[in-house]
């Protein structure tokens, strides 16, 4: 019986353009006490990938899309085309690394084979070295595949045992099945049929938008009209990336909520608004006192009924005004914390402890559910997406060499040429900004506020300033539920 792609998954593969990859990606540094070298990290995706038997598969279509397209067996698999070495030129600079990311992110997946790679890239300095792990949206849907770089990880530096599967590819049908099953699944199930209808709608929509799109801009050209106006949060994208890294301590951001209260997901998301506004006044932007920066916070919830593996039904898109008006770092952090106290009132709402104990977890899962959710939702109407997820506050290990940082990179949206992603790890917080590279050139900036935004809340705990009103303070020190808290 094959296995057709989703309807969901299938939206995502109508919807990814050139300029639009749908890729998430996350970028592990590891300490140079155990290298790890290409055979052996060839070595641990065979062991583990067996945990993950979609990423053996590809996508096939089905001849004249009469039905959307079905999983299979990939007959020519070949590892050592998924998992690649690379190397940084000396001095091996975090600056270098960042680049290298981005030119990676930039590059759309091979269609005709399993939507994975995966980078071993050596070279760092102090003899550190990273891995890049690289898969396609539709890979991930929390129900029947997690991500590759969860299973790569251990809790401890001791071998594994491991797993031994004799695996070979069932032969792939041909044209005359494909066609056949197509028509049997749209008899048995009219939703098959709409599905693939939908698809193929978006399909021709998108390319002929891309097509009016170049049309509108060359007759403005040509009338010497100026473009469409674009802003830092909405523009067109072009087909290249830019990347940038921001570490943090966590004893940061407890510092500030247990003077402040809230949680430290409050504390993360205040800190990221007021980077965003300081970042916009390097732009010589107009920032008022009433404008907010709306952004799609996904966020994890659970359910009683919903069983402990199906994480893609954990995750629901949160719209959230980020106050980037308001002069006042503690203000702001308040703002935020009430504006995300409906959520957390739920019930539903699960503190950091409590996701890092799911069973299953990591966080290059969840950031790719939440870029998901943040896609199936795109026509609410956001300016930004952020996923914020804790991660575990213990070291993890890929074949005994221990990660020492940890940076999600989200893919951009339609029109959206920025997205944050953050991630809680040993004692650390990881930021990952993805910015289109024409319209985000300075993207480093935007790095450089998350610093000074959270020297701001830090300074703000002084014992020399009075702490925020018992009453203020309830609001949010009630409410520590907040998945990322």
């Amino acid at each position: 019986m094959l296995e057709r792609v989703r309807p969901d998954d299938l939206a995502l593969l109508a919807e990814e353009s050139a300029s639009l990859p749908l890729h998430n990606a996350t970028l592990e540094m590891f300490e140079p006490d155990r290298q790890l070298d290409l055979d052996r990290l060839i070595a641990l995706a065979a062991d583990r990938i067996a945990f993950v038997p979609r990423y053996r598969q590809r996508v096939l279509r089905v001849p004249g899309r009469l039905a959307g397209p079905v999983w299979v067996d990939d007959d020519d698999f070949d590892l050592t085309y998924h998992v690649r070495r690379s190397a940084l030129p000396r001095p091996g600079s975090m600056e270098q690394l960042r680049e290298l990311t981005g030119r990676i992110m930039s590059r759309r997946l091979d269609g005709n084979r399993p939507l994975w790679e995966m980078y071993l890239i050596e070279g760092l300095e102090g003899g550190r070295f990273a891995v890049l792990v690289k898969s396609h949206q539709v890979l991930v849907d929390g129900v029947a595949t997690i991500d590759l770089g969860q299973v790569l990880l251990d809790l401890d530096p001791a071998p594994r045992e491991t797993v031994h599967e004799d695996w070979r590819p069932r032969p792939a049908p041909g044209p005359p099945a494909l066609v056949a099953g197509a028509v049997r699944d749209a008899v048995r199930d009219p939703r098959v049929a709409v599905a693939t209808l939908a698809s193929n709608a978006r399909s021709v929509a998108r390319t002929a938008g891309a097509v009016g799109g170049r049309a509108v801009e060359l007759a403005a050209a040509l009338t010497n009209r100026p473009p469409v106006s674009e802003s830092p949060f909405h523009a067109r994208l072009c087909e290249q990336r830019r990347f940038v890294t921001v570490k943090s301590a966590l004893g940061d951001y407890r510092a500030v909520r247990r003077f402040h209260g809230g949680t430290v997901n409050d504390v993360v998301l205040a800190t990221v608004t007021g980077a965003l506004r300081s970042w916009l006044m390097t732009r010589a932007e107009p920032v008022p006192s009433s404008r907010s920066v709306r952004a799609m916070v996904p966020m994890s919830v659970l359910d009683s009924d919903l069983e402990p593996t199906s994480l893609g039904s954990q995750v629901v898109g949160t719209l959230l005004n980020l106050p980037i008006g308001e002069t006042s770092p503690v203000v702001r952090l308040h703002q935020v914390s009430y504006a995300l106290k409906a959520h957390k009132e739920t019930g539903r709402a699960v503190a950091a402890d409590r996701l890092a104990g799911v069973s299953g977890f990591a966080p290059t899962t969840f950031h790719a559910l939440g870029s998901r959710v943040a896609m199936s939702q795109a026509r609410r109407g956001f300016d930004l997406v952020v996923t914020n997820v804790p991660g575990p506050q213990f070291p993890l290990y890929a074949a005994g060499a221990r990660m020492s940082e940890s940076y999600p990179a989200q893919p951009l949206l339609a029109g959206h040429p920025l997205a944050v992603g953050i991630t809680s790890y040993d004692g650390a917080v990881y930021y990952g900004l993805t910015g289109d590279r024409d319209a985000v050139p300075d993207l480093d900036v935007l790095g450089q506020c998350v610093r000074e935004s959270l020297e701001e809340l830090v300074d703000s705990t002084s014992p020399s300033r009075p702490r925020a009103p018992r009453g203020r303070r309830s609001a949010g020190t009630a409410t520590r539920g907040a998945a990322g808290s």
